[in-house]
């Protein structure tokens, strides 16, 4: 079976090793007549293309601009900040396998059998290979006595969100409803855009992680984007605090488990994709040899590349007026 894990090793860019993982999985497919890994090669064609055609990045990310620019005129108290990124390969494989593992075994358990190929295919849809950000965060000095800054962070929150989508609709974007039918939503998002809406705000992840998604289709550019409503807390959180940790942590031991309940050698593809999970998670990244990819250990990490984080589009930071203001 042919692995991400057996090109990190050569020195190569990261371009060069798509090239190469894609190109090999094609070739095995055919052989073995494996129309999922014909899929999974075809996913990585995808994230080729971005990183070898992006001319149509800069478009997108003008017109996101745009709404950079209505935030800093409606919401000028407000600090935030706007970034863009193509997902990492690393978090791009460890993706596309989970969706195979976690389909699988879902259907597994409900019907006692395996999904056909063409069942498995279905699900392997992704729309967020392109992904925004905004991070929001409310200077100590702009809370009014009495309020706390976590609800008044929220509140401009969802009141971003219910503007979002018209605004980016009006520039070429269409919003997409959600496929995400679990959980609630808070009652300051109105009710024209809540079906387009993810709300993890409303209804936390068992982790506590919390974010707004949506997911935009570019008609301009022919493509998914997902956009990521945060304050700074949730970011945090997300980023660097315990929903990371945690979210890792628990994953491991839930594919473990799952793995354990599906007799093994009955579905290929489930088999190859828990390996091929297993292999990502068990890497030791300060011995990884890619083009442009250090790293001393796991915590401390400087990819350029596009490896282990996401590749960069649209930096811009907005500070608040009067935020270094002394309160009185």
């Amino acid at each position: 079976m042919i692995s991400l894990n057996d090109y990190l090793f050569s020195g190569n860019t990261v371009l060069k090793i798509l090239h190469q993982y894609s190109n090999d999985l094609r070739n095995s497919a055919k052989e073995t007549h494996n129309s999922i890994d014909l899929a999974h090669s075809n996913f990585l064609i995808q994230i080729i293309e971005l990183l070898e055609h992006n001319d149509f990045l800069t478009s997108q990310s003008q017109r996101i601009k745009e709404f950079y620019k209505y935030m800093t005129r409606e919401y000028p108290f407000l600090a935030f900040t706007f970034k863009g990124r193509i997902k990492s390969l690393i978090r791009a494989e460890e993706k596309f396998n989970g969706y195979i593992l976690e389909f699988v075994y879902n259907y597994y358990k409900k019907n006692g059998v395996f999904p056909s190929e063409a069942e498995i295919k279905s699900t392997l849809n992704f729309r967020d290979l392109i992904a925004y950000r905004i991070v929001i965060s409310m200077p100590a000095c702009h809370i009014k006595k009495g309020e706390e800054r976590s609800e008044v962070e929220r509140k401009y929150l969802y009141e971003i969100a219910n503007v979002m989508p018209e605004f980016l609709e009006e520039r070429g974007f269409t919003p997409e409803i959600s496929r995400h039918k679990d959980g609630g939503h808070c009652d300051l998002l109105k009710d024209a855009v809540q079906p387009y809406y993810h709300d993890s705000v409303a209804t936390p992840r068992s982790s506590g992680y919390q974010s707004l998604h949506i997911t935009m289709y570019d008609n301009l550019a022919r493509c998914y984007t997902e956009v990521q409503l945060r304050t700074k807390d949730m970011d945090d959180f997300a980023e660097i605090g315990d929903a990371n940790h945690f979210g890792y942590e628990k994953t491991q031991e839930t594919r473990r488990s799952k793995h354990d309940q599906i007799p093994s050698g009955e579905c290929v593809y489930f088999d190859d994709a828990y390996e091929r999970l297993t292999k990502l998670q068990e890497l030791e990244l300060s011995k990884l040899d890619v083009n442009m990819f250090k790293a001393i250990n796991n915590q401390l990490i400087n990819d350029g590349c596009g490896l282990f984080r996401g590749r960069q589009i649209l930096p811009f930071e907005h500070l608040s007026r009067f935020q270094n203001d002394l309160i009185d």
